[in-house]
C-alpha cells in the first residue's frame, strides 16, 4: 500500500505528498480554521471528513446565543488558499456562518440523496433552478444565458454566459457534481457560477 497521497494544488496540478506529510497539512488547517472561527464565534467545533473525489473535507459547527448549530463545509485547496493570501481568512469564512445565521433554529448539513433518483430530483429540483435565478438577479437588467449542457471531460454541466459578448471566452461551467457538492455543505452553488461571470465580464472589461 502507497503512503503517498495525491493532491490537487489550487492551480490544478498534481503533487504528490507523504501521509505523514498530508496528517501534518490536514491537522495545521483543521486548527488554524478552528482558530479563524473562534475570533468571531465562541462555541466552535470542527471535523476532517475523507471524500473519495475531494479529499479532505473541513466541517465546522458554531452555535449562536440560542444554542443552535450551523455547520458549513471547506475544501483543503480553498482554505490554504484563504490562509497563505494574506487578509482575514477569519472574515471569509465567518462571513458563511453569518449567512446560515438568518435561518432561524439552526441549520446542520443537510443529509444526502442515498438514491440516483433523490440525487437528480435535488439537482433538477433545487440546484439548477436556484442557481439559474441567482445568476440571472445577479447581473440583471443584463440578459444571462443558462442551462445545462455535456462537457466530455466533465459530464453533465451548468453553462451560464453573457450573449450580448461576441468575442472571446463569454461562458462558464460548472459539473453538477461540484454544484451538488457545495450544496451538501450549506454553500451557495450559485456563487461558483456568479464568480466565473465576473471573472469573463472583468477579462472583456467590463468591470
Amino acid at each position: 500500500m502507497s503512503n503517498e497521497t495525491n493532491e490537487t494544488t489550487v492551480d490544478g496540478s498534481q503533487t504528490e505528498i507523504p501521509e505523514e506529510k498530508m496528517k501534518e497539512l490536514i491537522g495545521a488547517v483543521h486548527h488554524n480554521g478552528t482558530v479563524a472561527l473562534k475570533q468571531h464565534f465562541d462555541d466552535v467545533e470542527g471535523q476532517v471528513m475523507g471524500h473519495q473525489i475531494y479529499g479532505p473535507i473541513f466541517v465546522y459547527q458554531v452555535k449562536d446565543e440560542q444554542g443552535d448549530g450551523y455547520a458549513c463545509g471547506f475544501f483543503l485547496r480553498e482554505l490554504i488558499a484563504k490562509f497563505q493570501q494574506g487578509g482575514d481568512p477569519s472574515q471569509w469564512m465567518a462571513s458563511f456562518y453569518v449567512d446560515l445565521m438568518k435561518t432561524p433554529g439552526g441549520k446542520l448539513l443537510p443529509t444526502p440523496p442515498q438514491t440516483e433518483d433523490a440525487a437528480k430530483a435535488l439537482i433538477d429540483n433545487v440546484i439548477v433552478p436556484q442557481c439559474i435565478a441567482a445568476v440571472k438577479e445577479e447581473f440583471a437588467p443584463e440578459e444571462v444565458y443558462a442551462g445545462l449542457a455535456l462537457n466530455e471531460e466533465h459530464g453533465p454541466v451548468l453553462e451560464a454566459g453573457f450573449p450580448s459578448i461576441q468575442d472571446g471566452n463569454n461562458v462558464c461551467a460548472m459539473p453538477l457534481h461540484v454544484l451538488m457538492a457545495h450544496q451538501l455543505l450549506n454553500r451557495e452553488p450559485s456563487e461558483l457560477l456568479v464568480q466565473g461571470l465576473y471573472k469573463i465580464r472583468i477579462e472583456h472589461g467590463l468591470e
